[in-house]
C-alpha cells in the first residue's frame, strides 16, 4: 500500500483474476545434420541452433539440398528419358521439406558440417556439439537427426542414446528415432539403442520412397547417359571398350562427345530438360523422421497433443520402401524381449500412406506405452512448471497454496473439456492437492518446500477395436 503523505487522488488497481497457466508449444522439433552452407555473413553455423519458420527461411540460411549421385540415365531409341539410377545420402534438407509438407511450423536447425564433411556420431554427441547445444535451449520439444541414419548401427545408437538421455534429464522433449535403411525390421536398432529413458523415444519404420525435386544439373549426369539405338545400349564409357562393335557406336561418337557440353545437348538432341525432369521424378528412399515431426505438429494443431499422431496420411510420399507381413507387423508393435515397440508406416488401398502406430519405445510399460500420453504429460509438466515460477519466494502459507491449487485446477479443467482427460466429472479426471498435512509436513515448510501433488487420467488411444458377433436364436 502506498504511503499517503501528500493530499491528492490516488489510483489503486485491484487484482480480481487468479493467476493462469499458458500452454507451452508441443511440436518444436530440432533438425540436426549436414547443410549446404555452414557460414552466414562470416559467422559459422556449425553447432549453432537457428530458429526458422518456413522452408524459404531454411534455404536463406542453410542453402539447398545436396546433389544426388547419378550413376546411369537410360534413354530409348528415340532419345526419350526412360529411367535414372541415383542415390542421395544427405537427408536433412529433404527432411525439413517433408516436415513442412506434412503440417510443420517453427523449428530449429543445427548444422554439424557441410555436404563434403565426414561426419561421425561424435559430431552430434561430443562436447559443444549439436545435442549438447540444444540442451541449453528451452523451447524445443522434439529431437531428430535424419542424416545420422547414414552412420553405422553402433554410431546411430550412440546418437540416439545421447538424445534419449537428454530427454530423460530435461523431461520436456522426446526423440524421434530412425532405423537404418537396411534395417526396416529394427533388429540392429533394438540392439543398439539401449534400455534407458525409452519412454521418451519413438521409432518409425520403414524408410519412405519420395520423388522430391532435386538439386541436379546436366554436369552431374554427363558421361552416364545410355542410348539404345536399335535396342543396343551405348554409353560414353563404351567408347573406350575395344569389345564394343564400332559400327554400332561410330554414328553416336560425335553426339556423345557433344554431351560434355550443356549447350551442345540442346542442339544435338533437344532433351536436356527431359533428362532433368526425369531425374526429378525419380524416387529415392529417405528416413521418415522429418515427415513424422510434421504429423506431430499437424495433429497437435488440429486436435491436440493428447491425440495419437496415427491413422494420418503422409503428404509428398510415394509410399513405404518396405511392405510388412502381418506377423512382421506384430513383431514391430510388440517386442516381448525388450519392449521396444517400433511404429509401422503402411499403405492402404484408397487411403494412401498412413502412420500406423502410436507407441513409445517403452512398449511394455502400461504407464508410458503411448506417444500421446508421454507428450501430453510433457506439455502439462512444462506448462505448470513455468507458471509456478512466479510463486518462488512467495510466503509458503495457505493463501499461496490456494492460489496455486486454483491455478492448476483451472488449467486441467480446460484440458478435460478439450477431451484430453478421462472422466464424466472433473473430479474423476484429475486432482490437485497442496497443503500442510496433505502434501507437506511442518519440516517441509521450515525448509522452504511447497509440494504440490497432481494426478491425471489421460485418454489413451483405442489401439485395438474388437467387434464381437454372435448368432441370435430365432424367437418368432
Amino acid at each position: 500500500m502506498p504511503n499517503y503523505a501528500i493530499p491528492g487522488v490516488y489510483v489503486e488497481e485491484i487484482v480480481k483474476f487468479p493467476p493462469s497457466i499458458a500452454q507451452v508449444p508441443t511440436a518444436i522439433p530440432v533438425f540436426m545434420g549436414r547443410t549446404e552452407l555452414i557460414d552466414n555473413l562470416g559467422n559459422s553455423l556449425i553447432n549453432k541452433a537457428v530458429r526458422i519458420g518456413s522452408q524459404k527461411a531454411y534455404e536463406r540460411t542453410f542453402g539447398i539440398g545436396s546433389r544426388p549421385t547419378v550413376t546411369r540415365i537410360d534413354l530409348d531409341a528415340d532419345n526419350n528419358f526412360v529411367s535414372a539410377t541415383l542415390t542421395v545420402n544427405r537427408y536433412l534438407y529433404d527432411a525439413v521439406r517433408l516436415f513442412y509438407a506434412n503440417g510443420g511450423g517453427d523449428c530449429y536447425v543445427i548444422s554439424v558440417g557441410d555436404y563434403d564433411d565426414v561426419v561421425a556420431d561424435t559430431n552430434y554427441t561430443g562436447p559443444g556439439n549439436a545435442i549438447e547445444v540444444i540442451s541449453k535451449i528451452d523451447e524445443p520439444t522434439i529431437l531428430l537427426f535424419p542424416d545420422a541414419a547414414t552412420l553405422t548401427a553402433a554410431q546411430l545408437g550412440n546418437v540416439q542414446k545421447a538424445a534419449l538421455l537428454q530427454c530423460g534429464l530435461l523431461k520436456d522433449r522426446v526423440t524421434i528415432c530412425d532405423t537404418l535403411s537396411g534395417d526396416p525390421y529394427g533388429t540392429s536398432f533394438r540392439n543398439e539403442v539401449g534400455i534407458n529413458d525409452l519412454k521418451y523415444g519413438m521409432a518409425y519404420t520403414p524408410w519412405l520412397s519420395v520423388a522430391l525435386p532435386k538439386n541436379v544439373a546436366f554436369r552431374d549426369v554427363q558421361g552416364n547417359i545410355v542410348f539404345k539405338p536399335g535396342g543396343v545400349g551405348v554409353s560414353v564409357a563404351s567408347l573406350a571398350d575395344p569389345n564394343v562393335d564400332t559400327d554400332v557406336i561410330t554414328p553416336y561418337v560425335a553426339a556423345l562427345n557433344d554431351l560434355t557440353k550443356e549447350s551442345g545437348l540442346l542442339d544435338t538432341f533437344g532433351i536436356y530438360k527431359a533428362i532433368i525432369s526425369g531425374i526429378n521424378a525419380a524416387t529415392v528412399n529417405m528416413p521418415p523422421s522429418g515427415a513424422i515431426a510434421g504429423i506431430y505438429a499437424y495433429v497437435d494443431r488440429t486436435r491436440g497433443v493428447w491425440k495419437a499422431p496415427a491413422n494420418v496420411s503422409l503428404n509428398m510420399v510415394i509410399g513405404p520402401a518396405t511392405t510388412f507381413s502381418q506377423s512382421e507387423l506384430e513383431t514391430l508393435n510388440i517386442d516381448v524381449n525388450a519392449g521396444k515397440s517400433i511404429n509401422a508406416i503402411r499403405t492402404f488401398t484408397g487411403k494412401g500412406t498412413l502412420v500406423w502406430g502410436a507407441r513409445t519405445l517403452a512398449g511394455n510399460d502400461n504407464e508410458w506405452r503411448y506417444v500421446p500420453v508421454r507428450r501430453f504429460y510433457n506439455m502439462v509438466e512444462e506448462s505448470i512448471k513455468k507458471a509456478c515460477e512466479q510463486f518462488v519466494f512467495e510466503p509458503n502459507d495457505a493463501n499461496t497454496w490456494v492460489r496455486v491449487q486454483a491455478m492448476i485446477e483451472n488449467f486441467l479443467l480446460l484440458q478435460w473439456r478439450d477431451g484430453a482427460l478421462q472422466g464424466i466429472k472433473p473430479e474423476h479426471a484429475f486432482f490437485v492437492s497442496v497443503g500442510l498435512g496433505k502434501t507437506m509436513t511442518a519440516q517441509d515448510i521450515l525448509e522452504g518446500r511447497m509440494i504440490v501433488e497432481i494426478g491425471m487420467a489421460p485418454v489413451r488411444p483405442a489401439e485395438f477395436i474388437i467387434l464381437r458377433f454372435s448368432q441370435k436364436m430365432a424367437e418368432s
